[in-house]
C-alpha cells in the first residue's frame, strides 16, 4: 500500500517513528482490518463507539487483536501531542505481517476537509456495479479502492454507491446513505452494513424526533421515486446528495435532511465539551 501517513511521526506496535521512514507501509499488501477516527479540538471523536467496531469487525474475522484499547487510547494521545495536531483523521490498522507477526499502526491520514460549497450545493454521486460476499467488515482491499475510484473521477463524483447482482445498493464506497421519501428515511438494513458509528447516531436522531426509519435496501429501479438523501462519514458529517448518475433531488431544502444535519452536529459538541478535558 501507498505510505500514507502524514504529520512528523506515527506509530508502530507503540514505537514512535517518524514519517521519513516509512518502509513498513511497502510491506502491506494484503486486506486488513482498520478504522478511521476525526480529531476535533484535539478529541477523538466517538472514540469509544469506534473501537468497539474494531473489535467486532476482527471478531467477524476470527482475528485477535493483541492490543489493549487502553494502549490504544495511550498511542492516540501520543500521536496526537506529539504531532502537535488538532483537526485531522487518525487510522488504526491491524493484520499480520509475516517475519513481524501482528502488526498495529496508528497514525494521521489525509483528511478530507469539507467546504461550504459542498453543503450549500450538495454533490452529485454515482452507481458501481460490485458484490460484496461480507460487507460486514472493515478491511480494506486496495484493487476495490483504486478501480471505484477511477469511476467516481470519470464520472465527476463525490462518492460511488455500491450496486449488487441484483440491482440493490447495498452502501456507498466510502460513506453511507440515507434517502427520504416523503416523511420516511430509508437505510440499509441492519445486517447489510457494518455497524457504523455515525449512522447509529443519524438512527438514534431519526428516533428521537419520531421519524419512521425504514431498513431496506433501495433498488437502482427506484431511484426516481425517492425526494433526497444524504451521505454520512467520519469526516463529512451530513451531505445533501443533489444526483446520483441522471437522477437529481431537492435535498439541500429538504425539511428532514436539514433537521438531521443540525442534530447531529449538535452531538458531535456536547461530545468534544464532555471530553476534551481527558485528552489535553
Amino acid at each position: 500500500m501507498k505510505k500514507e501517513a502524514v504529520k512528523d511521526y506515527f506509530i508502530l506496535n507503540e514505537e514512535l517513528i517518524s514519517t521519513k521512514n516509512m518502509e513498513i507501509f511497502e510491506n502491506i499488501n494484503k486486506p486488513y482490518i482498520y478504522e478511521v477516527i476525526r480529531v476535533i479540538e484535539g478529541v477523538p471523536l466517538f472514540l469509544e463507539e469506534h473501537l468497539d467496531r474494531m473489535k467486532k469487525t476482527a471478531k467477524i474475522m476470527d482475528y485477535n487483536i493483541d492490543k489493549t484499547e487502553t494502549e490504544i487510547r495511550k498511542d492516540i494521545k501520543k500521536l496526537i501531542q506529539e504531532n502537535q495536531v488538532r483537526n485531522s483523521n487518525i487510522k488504526l490498522l491491524c493484520l499480520d505481517l509475516e517475519g513481524k507477526g501482528q502488526v498495529f499502526l496508528t497514525y494521521f491520514i489525509e483528511s478530507y476537509h469539507s467546504n461550504d460549497k459542498i453543503y450549500n450545493e450538495g454533490v452529485h454521486t454515482t452507481l458501481y456495479n460490485f458484490g460484496i460476499e461480507d460487507p460486514n467488515t472493515k478491511i480494506s482491499d486496495v484493487s476495490f479502492r483504486e478501480r471505484v475510484d477511477k469511476k467516481i473521477k470519470n464520472k465527476n463524483a463525490f462518492e460511488a454507491f455500491l450496486v449488487n447482482k441484483d440491482g440493490n445498493i447495498t452502501k456507498g464506497s466510502r460513506f453511507d446513505m440515507f434517502f427520504v421519501r416523503g416523511q420516511k428515511v430509508y437505510t440499509v438494513p441492519y445486517e447489510k452494513i457494518l455497524l457504523n458509528v455515525t449512522r447509529n447516531h443519524i438512527i438514534n436522531i431519526c428516533e428521537k424526533i419520531n421519524l419512521e426509519l425504514i431498513e431496506e435496501t433501495i433498488h437502482v429501479e427506484d431511484l426516481y421515486k425517492i425526494d433526497g438523501g444524504f451521505m454520512i462519514g467520519t469526516s463529512i458529517n451530513v451531505i445533501p446528495i443533489k444526483s446520483v448518475d441522471e437522477f437529481t433531488y431537492e435535498s439541500l431544502s429538504d425539511p428532514i435532511i436539514n433537521k438531521i444535519k443540525d442534530m447531529y452536529l449538535k452531538e458531535i459538541k456536547e461530545y468534544i465539551d464532555v471530553n476534551k478535558l481527558k485528552w489535553i
